[in-house]
């Protein structure tokens, strides 16, 4: 009996290629990643890699989108059914968890410093502020607090890059500890 091998489509090697190029992205940022690298972690050709993404930069840019859009999406998901200071609440919890993804927060950080191109920060600042806009239209609350929630954010992914929740020291006791 011989079993068939069914071909994955062109839509499901290219999420592969997202997923392996995801970790190289976030340990060596857009300027140390290697296309070599991701295609052969995502068990292809660097020919077949370029021609699902015509260059590194592409990839990249679709990896921004996909950071932001998982953010949005675990922020939506957290706040169904609830709106004002509850929404918020329960989108701070989920982004907490959010940050166990250390490969996921490294992308991030990455995403920031590849800023210096023109073409990754437009795209960067549109994601930023869709989210940014989301989180205004669920919760209803006033910029100010938007404000406060993205700071608290930034502030997470720096201390969470660090691995602060495990110092404990007194000038860390304001991280969230498991």
């Amino acid at each position: 009996m011989t079993e068939t091998k069914q071909r994955m489509s062109a839509v499901e090697r290219r999420e592969m290629v997202l997923e392996a190029a995801v970790a190289e992205f976030a340990t060596h940022g857009l300027a140390g990643t290697s296309t070599e690298n991701v295609a052969r972690r995502a068990g292809i050709s660097q020919p077949y890699l370029f021609r699902l993404f015509p260059t590194k930069k592409a990839l990249f840019l679709a990896l921004v989108d996909r950071c932001f859009r998982r953010v949005q999406e675990t922020f939506t998901a957290a706040a169904e059914g609830l709106a004002g200071d509850e929404a918020l609440a329960a989108m701070a919890d989920s982004y907490t968890r959010l940050l166990d993804d250390r490969t996921l927060l490294l992308l991030q950080m990455q995403i920031y410093a590849a800023c210096s191109d023109p073409e990754i920060r437009d795209a960067t600042r549109a994601a930023y502020k869709r989210l940014w806009e989301m989180i205004e239209r669920i919760t209803g609350l006033p910029f100010q607090t938007v404000v406060d929630f993205f700071a608290v954010g930034m502030l997470m992914n720096v201390a969470a890059a660090m691995d602060l929740p495990s110092v404990d020291e007194r000038w860390t006791s304001w991280c969230p500890k498991d």
